[in-house]
């Protein structure tokens, strides 16, 4: 059973050091624990810091990609060098070390396929008031677009089995954490959260220059993500909006007429038909986006299983 640990890196090199001598060097059930950098275009000595350190393989960016596609490749080269397990953790030495066998437990005894971190949200000094609660809504929010119950969605501590990852697919350029999680529950894959330690703040977070813009950018990926995986449910409850409204609108209209004042009002009768062709139009967008969503779904299995392929390919050649 092979671990690889990943660590996307951007301009870690003061920390990189930190986080890398936290992790375990044994987790019962696992023969070899390796880890693997991604450096998505640092313009410091990060990758000599993890190269003197020792990690055993690291994926290079020439420029700045972003944490989603960065995620994908270290998935990506992790499953070429046959990782049965994959962790994804921070340079920054958020997440305590110690808590990687707590992750992977789950995965070793087979009860799930994907395990995510839990923080102590409101008990972390350092996430202020605000944010605190955007976390919450935010979770609250992909809980609803994935049909799971997962409470710490942006949480980027995680851990996936083999199966799993090769499952995966990230289509926005901004985080990997809510899309895979709408993804997972759309796919319905074995995901389960386990309670998790923070460590002390090294660094200001570098995912957002702004809480609005956090907000706004978490907002866009957790609704896109559900229109993308759970397209006719979304545009069943916009659609509605209008034509309930239309409908609404048409029954005040009749009874107008009904006593003798229909001549009076028929603005209402036009915006009743305007509200109604609206709702069903896009009813009807979303049955098409839907039958869009089943060949998504058809291809995605075509792409799970020559990735299988692959891998395994890959991974017979490394051993050899």
């Amino acid at each position: 059973m092979k671990l690889i640990i990943q660590i996307p890196c951007y301009n870690e090199a003061e920390t990189l050091e930190v986080a890398l001598n936290d992790l375990p060097k044994h987790i019962d059930g696992i023969d070899q624990i390796e880890v693997l950098i991604i450096n998505d275009g640092s313009q410091d000595n990060t990758v000599e810091v993890a190269k003197r350190w020792g990690v055993n393989y690291v994926v290079n960016f020439k420029r700045n990609k972003g944490l989603a596609r960065g995620f994908m490749a270290g998935l990506d080269a992790c499953l070429r060098n046959g990782a049965d397990i994959i962790v994804n953790t921070d340079a920054d030495n958020q997440y305590s070390g110690d808590d990687i066998e707590t992750i992977v437990r789950p995965i070793l005894e087979g009860k799930t396929d994907i395990v995510i971190g839990e923080r102590p949200i409101d008990q972390t000094e350092h996430f202020s008031p605000i944010k605190k609660k955007l976390q919450h809504l935010g979770s609250w929010v992909v809980r609803k677009a994935s049909n799971t119950d997962i409470p710490d969605a942006p949480s980027g501590f995680r851990a996936y089995s083999r199966e799993a990852a090769m499952h995966l697919n990230v289509t926005n350029e901004y985080t990997y954490t809510l899309e895979t999680i709408v993804q997972a529950g759309r796919e319905k894959l074995a995901m389960e959260s386990v309670p998790v330690k923070t460590n002390p703040e090294l660094r200001p977070s570098r995912l957002f220059s702004s809480m609005m813009g956090y907000v706004k950018k978490s907002m866009v990926t957790i609704i896109r993500a559900f229109i993308m995986y759970r397209p006719l449910r979304f545009f069943t409850i916009v659609g509605l909006i209008p034509f309930i409204s239309g409908c609404a609108v048409g029954a005040r209209f009749l009874i107008y007429m009904l006593y003798g004042n229909g001549g009076g009002h028929v603005q209402s009768l036009i915006l009743s038909s305007i509200l109604i062709m609206m709702g069903f139009m896009t009813i009807i967008i979303g049955l098409q986006a839907d039958i869009i969503a089943k060949n998504r779904k058809i291809l995605e299995d075509i792409q799970y299983h020559v990735r299988k392929l692959d891998y395994d390919r890959a991974d017979n050649e490394n051993k050899d």
